[in-house]
């Protein structure tokens, strides 16, 4: 890097091959402090060279380096720098998949933030017309909204994901949708909008007639009648029990409003079931009863 009187120009491709190799070297001697270091000074003079990519590639190793030392929320932060430079060297892909490993880091630690990743990368790869790693990612950003009760912005995330579906004429995934989107509704108390959303479900091919579609009718006449018995078993189902595990809980934690308990009599859900015909049968007979007279 330094200059003199016969060198004008510091020599930077030169440079940030050296601070690579120390970068190497820090890493197998597990000085981590030192690897970062040498690799934010390789990115630098990649920079300084205009090699956009290698520099992203650099600052991304920098970033793993301060994984390995714990310090994930800065780790991120370079990871992100990284995946900026890869968009603007014209390499989205190589972006998305940056934003991914950030997500991965930050999850467990920082869910909020793991949201913000996948859904930036879900983003890029939309841009792209890469739709099934979007979908992949948004499916990711959903099951974590879910399991951190953010259920409003989890209910917009999951009808992205479903509209991204039937785009691509993946139908059976969109009825599961379906149920993870009722389910979602019905904990955020509102029985409207998962009605809505069963109904709107009519117009995807395949739907009214299907398993998924007679079990969320049933889900949704046990909620509507307060009856927690119907609503137990209906969640129980193989369909409900096999989902991913963030939405099979919400199935098995659905308490009807009215703290759950049963409302109609046994004899009521018979006579439903017979139907009107039935009830009005019982009418005839009390009147029969009377037919000769009170004597």
């Amino acid at each position: 890097l330094k200059t003199g009187f016969l060198k004008w120009k510091p020599d930077y491709d030169s440079a940030a091959t050296e601070y690579g190799k120390a970068a190497v070297a820090f890493k197998n001697a597990k000085q981590f402090d030192q690897a970062r270091e040498a690799c934010l000074r390789e990115a630098e003079a990649h920079e300084n060279n205009k090699a956009l990519f290698h520099a992203a590639k650099a600052y991304e190793q920098a970033g793993m380096m301060l994984k390995e030392m714990q310090r994930l929320p800065e780790a991120v932060q370079l990871i992100e720098k990284a995946s900026m430079m890869y968009l603007e060297n014209g390499t989205p892909d190589t972006a998305a998949i940056a934003l991914e490993r950030a997500g991965k880091l930050i999850e467990n630690v920082s869910p909020e933030k793991a949201v913000q990743l996948y859904q930036q990368a879900a983003s890029v790869f939309e841009n792209e017309e890469r739709l099934r790693q979007a979908l992949e990612m948004l499916g990711k950003a959903s099951r974590l909204l879910v399991r951190g009760r953010r259920l409003d912005e989890a209910a917009l995330s999951l009808q992205k994901e479903k509209s991204i579906y039937k785009e691509i004429e993946n139908y059976p995934t969109c009825y599961k949708k379906t149920i993870a989107q009722v389910l979602v509704h019905l904990h955020r108390n509102d029985y409207v909008a998962a009605e809505r959303c069963v109904r709107e479900s009519y117009s995807i091919p395949g739907f009214n007639g299907s398993e998924d579609c007679a079990a969320l009718e049933q889900l949704l006449e046990g909620y509507d009648q307060q009856d927690q018995d119907q609503v137990s078993e209906v969640c129980n189902l193989p369909l409900f029990k096999y989902m991913d595990n963030d939405y099979a809980k919400l199935g098995l934690t659905l308490v009807v409003p009215g703290g759950g308990i049963k409302k109609k009599s046994p004899n009521a859900a018979q006579d439903k079931a017979r139907g009107p015909a039935t009830v009005g049968s019982h009418a005839d007979e009390e009147e029969d009863e009377y037919s000769g007279g009170l004597c």
